[in-house]
């Protein structure tokens, strides 16, 4: 097959730890012919969704791990798949790229995760369409209504509803002399919403990551243990990732949460779980695959392009 990665920039990818490497070396070892689309380089021209794609050859070596081929104007539809992979931010630019890949699947191109649900789930809100499997949580840009909820929960977290790797996330306490002015710093000054949530003390044994792909769940989870003094266990913030196998509850949570967000277009799904709670989705460019099979052996990627495959040849 052909398999078109729309990704950040090539030369920026860290290849020792990044899944859509791992994905690519995968499809290749699979007999998968790979291209590489870079941000910017998706267009509608004439009626037709384009991309300027490029040949791509992977290797195992991590410092010399590519070999980019000619450049090529190519018609999405024209590939098997097309992969998402960009990372946020998820700002109107990103909007508008998934308005593009969305029309591409109206001509038959076949966009994994789908554009629309991608546009449709914001990583931090797609959690509120499941109050069964979350914390006590808040959206406003109220800086009373958040204060409100920091006196009803005593302890909690603040993050923006556009961050990745732990940036901007704030642990308040009732009491906290700081409190107003990191509200007004988060919302700048009631303009901007973000999110609240109950302290969920489980963080200590880790923020796990669990993945989904095409409905099915994978048996390990990545858990990002903080720092000492640090609530973050992200591993951007400095969180120290832990495969393990999946407990009883996070086996149910998966499972649930799986049959649901397949069924809405999402092939491939990062949960974020503390304890018995799921805090974010995510679904823009999910990670964990290199930690989870360095650490278990469990080869992620594998089962990703096994999963399309089977999803695209029925």
């Amino acid at each position: 097959m052909k398999i078109a990665f729309h990704v950040d920039p090539i030369a920026k990818l860290k290849a020792y730890k990044d899944s859509s490497v791992a994905m690519m070396r995968a499809a290749q070892a699979r007999g998968h012919q790979l291209f590489a689309i870079e941000p910017g380089n998706v267009f509608s021209a004439r009626d037709r969704v384009q991309a300027v794609a490029q040949p791509i050859a992977v290797s195992d070596d991590d410092h010399d791990w590519y070999e980019l081929y000619a450049r090529q104007t190519t018609a999405l539809n024209e590939f098997d798949a097309v992969i998402e992979r960009k990372d946020p931010p998820f700002d109107m630019e990103y909007v508008y790229h998934t308005y593009l890949f969305e029309r591409a699947c109206d001509q038959g191109a076949r966009v994994f995760n789908r554009p629309g649900a991608i546009r449709d789930n914001n990583e931090k809100m797609a959690i509120l369409k499941h109050p069964d499997m979350i914390a006590a949580t808040t959206v406003t840009r109220s800086p009373a209504i958040l204060r409100e909820f920091v006196a009803e929960y005593k302890d909690v977290i603040f993050k923006p509803l556009d961050g990745m790797g732990g940036a901007g996330i704030f642990h308040v306490r009732e009491g906290d002399k700081n409190l107003s002015v990191i509200i007004e710093t988060l919302t700048e000054h009631g303009t901007r919403s973000i999110m609240a949530q109950r302290y969920l003390p489980e963080i200590v044994d880790g923020d796990k990551r669990i993945l989904l792909i095409a409905g099915d769940v994978v048996p390990f989870a990545l858990a990002r243990i903080p720092m000492i003094g640090e609530t973050r266990g992200n591993m951007a913030a400095g969180g120290r990732p832990e495969a393990r196998p999946l407990s009883a509850s996070d086996r149910q949570i998966a499972e649930t949460m799986a049959k649901r967000l397949w069924a809405d277009g999402l092939f491939l799904v990062g949960l974020d779980v503390i304890g018995s709670k799921v805090t974010e989705i995510n679904v823009t460019s999910p990670t964990g695959f290199v930690e989870i099979k360095a650490q278990t052996g469990f080869d992620v990627a594998g089962m990703f392009v096994q999963h399309l495959e089977r999803v695209l040849q029925p």
